[in-house]
């Protein structure tokens, strides 16, 4: 439920939020107004370059004569859309795109043009642009729609979720949802499911060390890759907390049923990016095997989606549903579920590992965790509240290691980026993995310190203007992960619990590639032990 493209966004806003949007001003869409002459702003911009916050590699905000450039002088990679398409398809950019855009970024600079198939858009990366395209969002924002997934909808006849959802009637679904998985009582209500998964998950854990490790009683290791496992907790805690039930995961002999469900989750993931570049209703029309295997796994998650909900006895499902239709409610789970399983365990992954090979990053954390939980008499929410390493070391995961590696908007008015003009309706990108290891935007990027994002600490690291908007792995506003709190809580919880084990890193260094989330090329291998 992390921001993958999946959940990648989805949430309350808060009021903060709209008083920052009141004061926040517009660009008007007039190509004539263009020209900025406040003297305000080339007094800030003169500030701002005395004090080194300017991206060094950017571009000059204006042109000698002080106006805005237009877009088409942004830098771009090309621009016949099916040339480029060609050329990522030859040099496997699909799988590396993260890599592609963070290379792109540091030869264009901090702003570009991509054409790829029938996919256009405006990459960006600094915050202060990332800033300005949020102001323009508008009531009812829109990002890039997963047209494949609208597709599969139509065509079973399926109803959509939020998230294929846009305008009013998204507003309408969103606001019910809210209540149901992002307000503090809905917290409450699922926080006990969590907690109580975790904790089954670290004794089935402990007992397979025990069981299989090497070395003297009390004293074994066992080194594993975590990840199936963690696949595993990912649905079972999402199940325990959107259905109301446990399904059995970490007994030795899990259904049949539910391995199905995580092979059509990896499935959906891994046809989708291809299908987003390529005429799919036409790929549709004549059967192509690409096609077949993307809709065949969205139907066994509708299928798995539908049984599930039928006698759905979870404490989310409070009286706040029922405005919905009961084929919304479905839709709405089924989205959550597919978005709840990927997007929650391989940050997991990315975090053991991380924590394996930093041992005094690890113990630290290990140390606090311990005297919150002494402290918190098996109240989860105390125990997280007392160990914010926890909350820390997921923000520094998902900065390294975003899910989603992009956040869409289209802006509802013109406005002005890296002193090019953007059209409202231009589909614009911020791009999380060149944002989160950029050293214009923070201190040492590639440096794992979970107190980096210590609410104490001021700078937290960072260097760039509107540093406010560094941290975007849940999106932002309106549109956030709608399973934010499911996910920030199940992750934190499986660390707090994990951490009464030591473990520790098999490999020094771990490749990445890129399906529609952001997975380990090869998973890596941890070794786990007793304190």
């Amino acid at each position: 439920m992390v921001t993958s493209p999946l959940h990648h966004e989805e949430c309350v806003q808060s009021n903060s939020c709209h008083l920052w949007l009141q004061k926040s001003f517009l660009l008007g869409s007039n190509k004539k107004s263009l020209c900025l002459i406040k003297a305000g702003a080339v007094e800030k911009e003169k500030l701002e370059e005395a004090k080194g916050v300017h991206d060094a590699g950017a571009r000059s905000r204006r042109d000698v004569d002080g106006c805005v450039k237009s877009f088409e002088k942004i830098p771009h990679t090309g621009r016949n859309g099916w040339l480029n398409l060609v050329r990522f398809w030859r040099k496997d950019y699909f799988s590396q795109l993260h890599k592609h855009q963070e290379r792109t970024f540091r030869d264009l600079g901090p702003i570009y043009r991509e054409h790829v198939g029938s996919h256009k858009s405006v990459n960006i990366m600094m915050p202060v642009d990332i800033g300005e395209l949020f102001r323009a969002e508008g009531l009812h924002p829109q990002r890039m729609t997963l047209q494949p997934w609208a597709t599969h909808r139509e065509t079973r006849k399926h109803s959509k979720g939020v998230f294929l959802k846009n305008g009013e009637e998204w507003r309408a679904d969103r606001l019910l949802l809210n209540k149901e998985v992002m307000m503090s009582a809905a917290v409450k209500r699922f926080l006990p499911l969590l907690d109580e998964v975790a904790k089954d998950f670290c004794q089935m854990l402990q007992a397979r060390v025990d069981r299989e490790g090497r070395g003297k009683e009390g004293k074994r290791s066992l080194t594993i890759d975590p990840s199936p496992d963690l696949f595993r907790f990912a649905l079972e805690a999402s199940c325990h907390v959107l259905y109301g039930e446990r399904i059995g995961l970490f007994s030795s002999t899990p259904s049949m049923e539910s391995q199905k469900f995580i092979w059509a989750v990896e499935q959906m993931l891994a046809t989708t990016p291809p299908l987003l570049y390529l005429p799919h209703r036409l790929l549709l029309h004549i059967g192509a095997p690409l096609w077949t295997q993307h809709a065949t796994a969205w139907d066994h998650i509708f299928s798995h989606g539908t049984e599930s909900c039928v006698d759905c006895s979870s404490p989310l499902h409070s009286d706040s549903w029922w405005p919905l239709s009961l084929d919304l409610i479905k839709a709405n789970i089924t989205e959550l579920m597919a978005g709840g399983v990927d997007t929650t365990a391989v940050p997991l992954q990315f975090a053991l590992f991380e924590l394996g090979r930093n041992p005094q990053v690890q113990e630290e954390i290990r140390q606090q965790v311990m005297a919150s939980w002494a402290s918190a008499a098996g109240d989860p929410q105390k125990a997280l509240q007392g160990a914010p390493l926890l909350k820390g070391t997921i923000n520094v995961i998902l900065r390294l290691y975003p899910v989603g590696i992009t956040v869409q908007r289209m802006p509802v008015k013109d406005i002005v980026l890296q002193n090019y003009h953007i059209p409202a309706g231009t589909m614009v990108q911020a791009c999380l993995y060149p944002l989160g290891r950029s050293s214009q935007v923070f201190q040492n990027p590639h440096i794992f310190d979970p107190r980096r994002w210590g609410s104490s600490s001021r700078d937290d690291g960072q260097k760039a203007e509107g540093s406010g908007f560094r941290s975007l792995a849940f999106g932002f506003g309106a549109r956030q992960c709608v399973g934010r709190r499911i996910a920030e809580n199940e992750m934190q919880l499986f660390l707090m619990h994990v951490s009464f084990r030591k473990f520790y890193r098999f490999e020094s260094d771990i490749k990445t590639k890129y399906t529609l989330i952001l997975l380990p090329e090869s998973p890596p291998k941890i070794t786990f032990r007793k304190l």
